[in-house]
C-alpha cells in the first residue's frame, strides 16, 4: 500500500490552498484490480471556483493510472453537500453506503 500526501501551493506566498491524501489499494473484487482511495479532500475557500479543484482531481486520477488502478473511489461527509455535488459534477457515484466504527481509546 502507497500512502501520498499531497499539497498543492500557491508559488509567489507559499500558503497551502489544497490538500488531499491519495492511497493505491489491492482489491480482490474487479480480478484483482487497484483502486485509488481519495481523502482528506480540502480546497481553501479562497481557492474555490477557480477549477483549481477539478485540476487536482485530473492529476489524481492520472497518478492512479500511472501506478496501475482501475478505478477511483473517496468517502466524504454526508453533511458536505457542496463536496457531493461537486465530485458528481467529476463523474462520481454514490454506489455504496459506507460504515465506520471508532476504535480509539
Amino acid at each position: 500500500m502507497r500512502t501520498n500526501l499531497v499539497t498543492i501551493e500557491d508559488e509567489p506566498s507559499g500558503v497551502v490552498v489544497g490538500t488531499l491524501q491519495l492511497s493505491l489499494l489491492p482489491s480482490l473484487s474487479r480480478r484483482g484490480s487497484t483502486r485509488l482511495q481519495i481523502e482528506a479532500v480540502r480546497i481553501g475557500r479562497e481557492a474555490r471556483g477557480i477549477g483549481l479543484g477539478t485540476a487536482v482531481f485530473e492529476w489524481a486520477h492520472e497518478c492512479g493510472r500511472r501506478f496501475g488502478a482501475t478505478l477511483a473511489q473517496l468517502t466524504t461527509d454526508r453533511s458536505r453537500h457542496d463536496a457531493q455535488c461537486f465530485y458528481s459534477r467529476l463523474g462520481y457515484t454514490a454506489s455504496h453506503e459506507g460504515l465506520k466504527l471508532d476504535l480509539g481509546e
